[in-house]
């Protein structure tokens, strides 16, 4: 979980507001705290670490309605969406929608803090993940189109022999093109430069 990473609380109610900052901000998390929807939209600004506690039934824009806008735009920020007893079918959609969690009112604080850190820990992952997909993507720029064919054949098991036949070229000079991929690819071994394959293809996890 990162130092930086923020709760972002929405919901209508001041007075559940005041309670969740307290409450979070008694773990040390940062939060910030907003009374609709639209207040959030103008103030959040992509790229923030963190999670959204959202209230499901707000005036205005909905708990939902905000998420699926937030979706829209392409933002990520996990959602943990706050309900109401008899609120499940929504907090139902919400999930289905992409939701990290929902708690149902009243709840359990260390509940809601269990859900919080999941949440931080989720958004930390995924922003580690996109990062390392960016530079495996800056890297494989840099490849010539002949070292992308080459890549592939060599991700896909094939030997510099065939390789070498199916591209009408001499073993040599398969090894110089895979000894520059590696190179330019910051590759330390083949197996690394599989799972950079893989991650490039969205096959595979870009963090371990």
């Amino acid at each position: 979980m990162t130092n930086d990473a923020t709760v972002f609380v929405v919901d209508d109610d001041q007075a559940m507001r005041t309670s969740l900052q307290w409450l979070i901000e008694s773990t040390g998390m940062s939060v910030q705290t907003y009374e609709s929807a639209d207040v959030f939209l103008a103030s959040y600004y992509p790229g923030r670490a963190g999670c959204l506690l959202l209230d499901v039934r707000m005036p205005g824009m909905s708990g939902l309605e905000l998420q699926s806008h937030l979706a829209r735009e392409g933002y990520r920020l996990p959602v943990i969406m706050i309900t109401g007893h008899g609120d499940v079918s929504m907090a139902v959609k919400a999930m289905k929608a992409g939701a990290v969690d929902f708690i149902e009112k009243p709840f359990h604080d260390e509940d809601l803090l269990r859900s919080i850190r999941r949440a931080l820990d989720y958004d930390e992952r995924h922003r580690a993940d996109q990062a390392a997909r960016a530079d495996i993507a800056t890297r494989l720029a840099e490849l010539t189109p002949r070292e992308h064919e080459v890549m592939a054949m060599v991700t896909d098991g094939k030997s510099n022999k065939d390789i070498a036949a199916a591209l009408g070229v001499s073993a040599k000079t398969v090894e110089a093109h895979r000894a520059r991929v590696m190179e330019k690819m910051r590759a330390d071994s083949l197996a690394e430069l599989v799972r950079m394959a893989l991650i490039a293809s969205a096959e595979g996890p870009a963090t371990r």
